[in-house]
């Protein structure tokens, strides 16, 4: 049996088709397989933070990921809407981190004390100057940290425009296909679907959530990825909108140029379950009318729901299986799918096609949870 194409790319949400479009860019022939339509998953329940000095964290190689990949963001849009004619809209328009206690302000203090040690650019905001920012802000605002590098970009149009520019480089969309089993035949690497076999030089498993859920040959012990539900609403927003995404410690906004406003997001331990909730709902609104009273004026459009794939570190797993060779693994991003998913088809793309391994790799290698022994 002789592979009929380079790279099977299983999972069709942001990550997958950013890395089949960066293949297929190259030079490589891709398919990509998913039993779901373009951008479902994690992907169609995305506000699109992309704020990776939020929750940054002294000494996690998070950080120094997070970072690479903002900095490619803005060439990554352009490129990428360039290349496939679908706008995307795309915001650099900043983040303010709003406090409404002396215990949480200290704690942004403390992150824009790291954060200049790492010459990034935030201002501690007072009570005063926090509101000034965002007049619509609860008078229970303490202060703030604004990060004007930050932004927001639409993920599931994103995604349908990597998709499309992916597809104008030659590359193939499986009509739905669940794949069921990965293993070797020779030299090349076989995926079997509820549609047939397929056979590539090289698979890469970037199907989110349901990553763990593929059995691969002669591998008992898979990367242990688990789903973590995120509820997010959209509401119809009157007045003067917010300025930036505005976050507090029970919520994020995102206001987008329709006029919407974007409310995320629970972290639900629920399994597949991918059903809204009244609980999810009302605790996001109880936190966006604690942050912004005037969102009790706001119209419901609607709540969505995503299965955010986590590992049991909260980091990417990103790299090369050693046991299955051909094999690549690119899943577990969690919450920051749409922010890493530049940097994550890039050094994919170096490995695959030109054989150049990042030392991201050693850091998110997907071994480190599995102790296979010949298993």
């Amino acid at each position: 049996m002789t592979a009929s194409r380079d790279v099977i790319v299983v999972g069709a949400g942001i990550v997958g088709c950013a890395v089949a479009c960066e293949l297929a860019r190259r030079g490589a022939s891709v398919e990509i397989i998913d039993e779901r339509p373009i951008a479902m998953g994690a992907t169609q329940a995305s506000a699109g933070v992309l704020a990776p000095f939020i929750e940054a964290r002294e000494g996690s190689p998070l950080l120094e990921l997070t970072t690479r990949s903002l900095e490619l963001y803005d060439e990554f849009v352009a490129r990428i809407t360039g290349e496939s004619g679908v706008p995307v809209m795309y915001r650099r328009t900043g983040t303010v981190d709003v406090a409404t206690s002396e215990a949480e302000m200290q704690v942004l203090r403390d992150r824009a004390g790291m954060l200049a040690h790492h010459g990034v650019a935030a201002r501690i905001l007072d009570a005063l100057t926090v509101r000034s920012e965002e007049p619509h802000l609860a008078d229970g605002a303490v202060g703030g940290l604004l990060i004007d590098i930050h932004g927001f970009v639409a993920a599931a149009d994103l995604t349908r425009a990597l998709a499309t520019a992916a597809r104008r480089h030659g590359a193939q969309l499986i009509e739905p296909s669940r794949v069921r089993r990965i293993g070797r035949n020779g030299g090349d690497v076989t995926v079997d679907t509820d549609r047939g076999s397929l056979t590539s030089g090289a698979v890469v498993i970037a199907a989110g959530s349901w990553s763990g859920e593929i059995a691969i040959d002669g591998i008992a012990a898979r990367v242990p990825v688990r789903p973590v539900r995120g509820q997010l609403l959209t509401l119809a927003w009157t007045g003067t909108p917010l300025r930036r995404v505005t976050w507090s410690s029970r919520c994020y906004l995102v206001p987008w140029d329709d006029g919407t406003l974007l409310v995320g997001a629970t972290v639900e331990e629920a399994g597949f379950d991918e059903r809204t909730t009244t609980g999810g709902v009302r605790d996001l609104l109880d936190a966006a009318c604690a942050l912004l009273p005037d969102a009790r004026r706001a119209s419901f459009i609607r709540a969505r729901v995503g299965l955010r794939p986590a590992t049991p570190d909260d980091l990417p797993a990103i790299g090369d299986d050693p046991d299955v060779p051909g094999l690549v693994h690119a899943t577990g991003h969690y919450r920051n799918g749409v922010l890493l998913a530049p940097i994550t088809a890039r050094l994919i793309g170096d490995w695959i096609v030109d054989g150049k391994r990042d030392p991201a790799f050693d850091a998110f290698n997907p071994m480190r949870f599995l102790r296979r022994g010949g298993s």
